[in-house]
């Protein structure tokens, strides 16, 4: 196991120089470049070349890649955001704890309830609870989180005009008077502004796993080991969830490599539409400035989160399956 993890992390490092290198070169196909915006400039005509001067973008795009990469590698330094003129790992990494707050209870009630749901469903197979679950997972598949963000805000703006009082939050992270509360009505604060957002991100997500765990199940429960186990007499629920949930789940357990980079990589447009301080308000703006550090940056992040996630998920699948070694 331990030349596995070893052999493992030497690959990360190649895999993470073609990554980022590809995602340079994205980012440099877009048309322009942060100072693009100064070039119809009437009154200072060259006020653009300086600008690229100044930042460096008259340089060659490859040189530019090589630079970027050892002050990452190096020093662990992102560059200045172009926008800010702040470092680009200050102006992240705050960014990056909101969407963790908010993405993290989000993510463990998706396990916690996307599970129980699919093993109910497998077990109940074509059973009227059955089919209304999978009425409702279709449903779920079929809205958008930013659509269904929308429907809340929507039902919190005619609560809050029929009844005279917010039920909801309708955006943001904290309250106006946030400033003047005690730590502990600080929390209350952040957590109630968090019900309406984990709920939105929870429910976009929990259909499709609920349908992976369930179809897992089915399948398992299939198998010729499960139809032994029953007829040597064995329980039913001992059958069900000792023998075929344990190797049903993996699957699940395989989809904890993409998890991770999504815990830190903010809930999409859950995010804009909620007007949550999280990951994605940063990167859309970003990606319409050019601004190319925070973009890399973000992108950098998401690609080492999805390799180490990657390997967490191989490592939990051996802990859980004692057939597979390394």
């Amino acid at each position: 196991m331990t030349s596995y993890i070893v052999r493992r992390i030497i690959n990360l490092i190649p895999t993470f120089i073609v990554a980022t290198f590809i995602a340079w070169l994205v980012v440099e196909a877009a048309p322009g470049d942060f100072a693009s915006k100064f070039a119809f400039d009437q009154v200072d005509p060259g006020r653009a070349e300086r600008i690229r001067e100044l930042l460096g973008l008259n340089l060659p795009w490859w040189q530019r890649y090589f630079v970027w990469l050892s002050n990452v590698v190096l020093h662990f330094d992102f560059g200045i955001s172009m926008t800010s003129r702040s470092e680009v790992t200050s102006l992240v990494m705050p960014r990056m704890i909101n969407s963790l707050v908010l993405l993290l209870p989000a993510t463990v009630l998706i396990y916690v309830v996307a599970i129980p749901i699919g093993v109910f469903s497998a077990l109940h197979k074509y059973s009227v609870a059955d089919r209304v679950l999978t009425v409702f997972s279709l449903i779920g598949l079929a809205i958008p989180n930013f659509f269904l963000a929308l429907l809340v805000l929507a039902f919190a703006v005619q609560y809050f005009q029929a009844t005279g009082s917010l039920l909801i939050p309708t955006g943001g992270m904290t309250s106006q008077d946030y400033a003047q509360l005690s730590a502990f009505g600080k929390m209350l604060d952040i957590l109630w502004h968090l019900i309406a957002p984990v709920l939105i991100v929870t429910l976009s997500s929990l259909a499709g796993l609920t349908r992976i765990m369930r179809g897992q199940m089915l399948e398992v429960l299939g198998q010729d080991y499960v139809r032994t186990a029953r007829a040597k007499g064995l329980e039913e629920q001992v059958v069900n969830y000792k023998h075929a949930l344990r190797n049903a789940i993996l699957v699940i357990v395989a989809t904890i490599g993409g998890t991770l980079p999504s815990l830190l990589l903010g809930a999409g447009t859950v995010e804009f539409v909620m007007r949550w301080p999280g990951i994605t308000p940063l990167f859309i703006r970003s990606i319409f400035a050019q601004d190319v550090y925070v973009v890399m940056a973000l992108l950098t992040i998401g690609v080492f989160l999805l390799m180490i996630g990657n390997l967490l998920a191989d490592l939990s699948l051996a802990l859980v399956d004692p057939r597979i070694r390394y």
